[in-house]
C-alpha cells in the first residue's frame, strides 16, 4: 500500500466517515458528494460529455474518449451511493479514465434514487437502460460500484433469467450484494473501514427498501441465479465492511459456472478507483480492468 493510500485512509476516517455517520438528510449527502466530485475527480483532456435519453423517460450521460477505438464495446455504468445519493456527474470522471484506457464510450443512467423512489425503481431503470443499449453492435459491458455494483449484478441475473442478449461481461468495484448485511466482515471491519460507517447501513437500506424483502434477489443479488451468465470481474479491499459481499458473490458465481475474476486489495478505501487523481493503486486497478475488458472484446 502506498504512502498516499495510508494518508488518504486516515483522512477519510477523520472526515468523510464521520460526515456519513452523522448525516440525516439525503440531500446533504448528495450535495457533499457532488461537490467533492467537482473538486477531486477530473477526466482526461479531450473527453466529451453529452446528456442523452435512454428510451422515453431515462436521462443519462454519455462519456466519449478523445480517441475512441473502432470496434470497442459500450460500457453501461451504474453509479454507487447506497441507492440514495450519487449521480452520473459524480462518477463520470472515473468512467472517462476507463474510456481513455479502453477506447470505449460509457453511458451512465440517471436512475431514480430513494427515498423518493424506493425499490424496485432502481432495478427497473437499470433494465430500461440495458434494453435501450443491448443491441449495440460491439456488445455491452455492464459495470457499477458499491450499490451500483449490486445493481449491475442484479441486472445481470435478470437479463440471464429473461433470456435477453448477454452483456460481454460485468465488472464491479466494492459491490453491495447483500442488504441483509449478513457477511462477517460487516462487523469485523467496522472500525478499520476507512469510509463506510457500518451502523448507518440499516438506515440507508430502509430508505431504499421501505418494507420490501431485503433478500429479494433484485435487491440482494447474492441470492440470485446466474447460470449461463457472461464473465464477471470483482474487486474489493480487505478493510471494507463489504469485503464478504464480494467474496461470497465470487463463490456463488463460481458455483453456478460463471467465469469470475476476483481481486482483494490490501488496505484501500471503498471504491478507490474514484480517487484516480490521488492514488497510484486506483490507476493500477483501472489499468488492470481495461486490459481485461480489451481482452474480452477482442475475443
Amino acid at each position: 500500500m502506498s504512502l498516499r493510500a495510508r494518508l488518504l485512509c486516515g483522512w477519510l476516517r477523520q472526515t468523510e466517515k464521520r460526515v456519513i455517520a452523522r448525516a440525516e438528510d439525503p440531500a446533504t449527502l448528495r450535495r457533499r458528494v457532488e461537490r467533492s466530485a467537482r473538486l477531486f475527480f477530473h477526466p482526461p483532456r479531450g473527453t466529451v460529455f453529452d446528456e442523452i435519453a435512454l428510451g422515453a423517460d431515462l436521462a443519462a450521460t454519455r462519456v466519449t474518449p478523445a480517441k475512441e477505438r473502432r470496434g470497442a464495446p459500450l460500457i453501461l455504468y451504474l453509479h454507487g451511493g447506497g441507492y440514495v445519493f450519487g449521480a452520473p456527474r459524480t462518477h463520470r470522471a472515473m468512467m472517462a479514465q476507463l474510456a481513455m484506457r479502453t477506447g470505449s464510450c460509457a453511458v451512465l443512467p440517471r436512475y431514480r434514487l430513494a427515498p423518493e423512489h424506493p425499490f424496485p425503481a432502481a432495478i427497473d431503470d437499470a433494465m430500461a437502460a440495458y434494453r435501450a443499449v443491448m443491441d449495440h453492435p460491439q456488445g455491452v459491458i455492464l459495470g457499477g460500484d458499491s450499490a451500483g455494483g449490486g445493481l449491475a449484478l442484479a441486472l445481470l441475473a435478470q437479463i440471464t433469467q429473461e433470456g435477453l442478449r448477454q452483456p460481454l461481461a460485468t465488472f464491479c468495484f466494492s459491490p453491495l450484494t447483500d442488504v441483509t448485511f449478513s457477511g462477517d466482515s460487516f462487523a469485523a471491519n467496522a472500525e478499520i473501514d476507512p469510509l463506510l460507517p457500518a451502523h448507518r447501513a440499516e438506515d440507508i437500506a430502509q430508505m431504499y427498501l421501505q418494507g420490501a424483502d431485503p433478500a429479494d434477489p433484485r435487491a440482494s443479488p447474492l441470492f440470485a441465479e446466474f447460470a449461463g451468465a457472461a464473465p464477471v470481474w470483482l474487486t474489493v479491499s480487505d478493510t471494507e465492511i463489504l469485503l464478504d459481499d464480494t467474496r461470497r458473490m465470487a463463490g456463488r458465481l463460481t458455483d453456478q459456472g460463471v467465469d469470475v475474476t476476483c481481486t482483494i486489495a490490501p488496505g484501500l478505501p471503498h471504491v478507490w478507483p474514484l480517487m484516480h487523481v490521488i492514488l497510484p493503486e486506483a490507476r493500477q486497478t483501472l489499468d488492470e480492468l481495461a486490459a481485461w475488458i480489451t481482452s474480452l472484446s477482442r475475443r
